[in-house]
């Protein structure tokens, strides 16, 4: 069965008339293909006649990141339905999947078997752990590949144990990111040899990859413990979240001692007893300056937090909760917001601007 689900897409793009095929389900997969969609790309989508987990559990996510792909319900474990999906990998450029290691070379789909008939074919596996070491046929789900990858360890509060901080799946989106790079890549190197790629994107080690942001200062900062490297990446003077006197949370990122001189003078701090003579003072109190700041910002409405601020030039900005981000000043000067064909959900458009 075939379902078409590229109404209300806009056609053209710079990928135009690049033919995917996807046998991914749930979030990885999907929205790397969502990606090369809205870049013009023409993606069929292979399910299992049961559907893609995702459309069960979380069937508007799922028609988010399926909005304008070419849906096939093949069960691949019968001829009939590896011909029709081996037909599709015939006219395509990209084929993505994200079983376990293992699973599409059993139905005969692997990446060697498919390449020795279609050499240009880049072949993209996105999975927990990679392609082969130790825990390549580990199961697992964006939680775990944040815990292996150090990233978790890395998350809640400095006075709280690791814990889940971030409310969308920041290792399926990072892996995802990752795959989407290499994936173009291996298109422009297509261009120059005739051949295709194997591209092994394991999650957890793009997880990893990202830790390059705290790593080396961690290191040069003889860091040894947890609680220390918590401590060294929690304590931050005049940057966080603050709730205001409407019930309202405003963020302030006063870093700079630009930035940190105006926030005083701005909110009229009173911070001479604490002996800030440098940065390093500040850190050291961390706890009592971001007290008195939070004192400061919750005598205030939000709006007011925010004029004050913006007319002394501090980084300021209201948390925007997520079904308000369609309606938000970002997304409408941007022009971010598209919506689904089906039931008109609001999603965001590919964010980059290709100009010129």
């Amino acid at each position: 069965m075939e379902r078409d689900e590229r109404a209300g897409t806009r056609p053209g793009g710079p990928l135009s008339g690049l033919r995917v095929v996807d046998f991914s389900e749930l979030a990885p997969g999907p929205f790397l293909t969502r990606c090369l969609r809205d870049l013009g790309a023409e993606v069929d989508k292979v399910e299992r006649p049961g559907r893609d987990g995702a459309f069960t559990t979380h069937p508007g996510t799922y028609q988010v990141l399926n909005d304008g792909k070419r849906i096939h319900a093949l069960d691949l474990k019968r001829p009939a339905g590896l011909e029709a999906a081996e037909a599709l990998v015939a006219e395509a450029d990209v084929l993505v999947e994200g079983f376990r290691p293992g699973v599409m070379t059993r139905l005969g789909l692997g990446f060697d078997q498919l390449s020795a008939r279609h050499p240009g074919l880049v072949y993209v596996s996105i999975s927990g752990f990679g392609q082969d070491g130790s825990l390549s046929r580990v199961p697992g789900h964006d939680l775990n590949y944040l815990a292996a990858s150090g990233m978790l360890s890395l998350m809640g509060g400095l006075d709280d144990p690791p814990s889940l901080g971030v409310g969308v799946p920041i290792g399926d989106l990072l892996g995802s990111m990752y795959a989407l790079s290499a994936t173009l890549t291996a298109l422009l190197q297509r261009n120059e040899t005739g051949l295709g790629r194997h591209l092994d994107v394991s999650i957890t080690d793009c997880l990893m990859h990202g830790m390059n942001m705290v790593l080396g200062q961690l290191q040069a900062d003889r860091r040894a413990s947890l609680g220390e490297c918590r401590e060294a990446v929690f304590t931050r003077p005049a940057y966080g979240v603050f709730e205001t006197s409407d019930g309202e949370y405003v963020s302030i990122a006063a870093l700079e001692e630009h930035f940190w001189q105006r926030l005083v003078a701005a909110l009229g701090l009173e911070v001479s007893d604490l002996g800030l003579e440098s940065r390093l003072d500040r850190l050291r109190g961390t706890r009592e300056i971001n007290g008195r700041i939070a004192e400061a910002v919750r005598a205030l409405a939000a709006k007011d937090v925010i004029d004050l601020l913006e007319a002394a030039d501090v980084p300021v900005m209201r948390v925007t909760a997520p079904l308000e981000l369609a309606g938000s000043t970002q997304a409408r000067d941007r022009g971010l917001f598209t919506a689904t064909g089906e039931d008109g959900l609001g999603y965001v458009r590919f964010p980059v601007r290709l100009e010129g």
